[in-house]
């Protein structure tokens, strides 16, 4: 990989809602009627923070680190993987100097749990609170989000080159 002083990851991901599936957005587990279908916990936030993690330093996608086709990776705290990818970016030299993320859903409110995740990731992390921003999204009714059929997150992350 190219020394730079800065890169810059975007990331993605979306999971259809399901019955008899815990909803755990952001690390923190939320009462909700549906949850999040996936190979682990489905949390949709962390994976995308994950991938623009993984984008920001130019590796392989969370679906190929983390594939679903790896029994070890069945039901995982996305918490823990997100450290682990963590641990590799500070392996290269860089540390996250910033996340700035969308939870798009249009139910349940996420307002209210936005602190905690913030929390929790920036815990995490080795981050202040003041240097992840979380915000709650809806589709206004349109698409399968919109529909509550499912709920997607997008992230940015910057990383800054640690100095020797």
């Amino acid at each position: 990989m190219a020394e730079q002083k800065y890169r810059i990851g975007i990331g993605y991901d979306i999971h259809p809602t399901a019955a008899d599936r815990d909803l755990v957005i952001g690390g923190v587990k939320i009462d909700y009627e549906k949850g999040l279908l996936g190979h682990s916990d489905a949390d949709v936030l962390v994976h995308a923070i994950i991938d623009a993690l993984l984008g920001a330093v130019a590796f392989d996608d969370i679906g190929t680190l983390f594939p679903d086709t790896d029994d070890r990776f069945k039901g995982a705290d996305s918490v823990l993987l997100l450290k682990s990818v963590a641990n590799k970016v500070q392996a290269e030299g860089y540390w996250i100097n910033n996340i700035d993320a969308n939870i798009i859903a249009e139910a349940p409110k996420m307002m209210p749990y936005i602190p905690q995740m913030k929390a929790i990731l920036a815990s995490e992390l080795g981050l202040a609170d003041t240097d992840i921003s979380i915000k709650a999204k809806t589709k206004e009714g349109l698409d399968a989000v919109g529909k509550g059929l499912a709920i997607e997150a997008q992230a940015i992350v910057m990383l800054e080159k640690i100095s020797d």
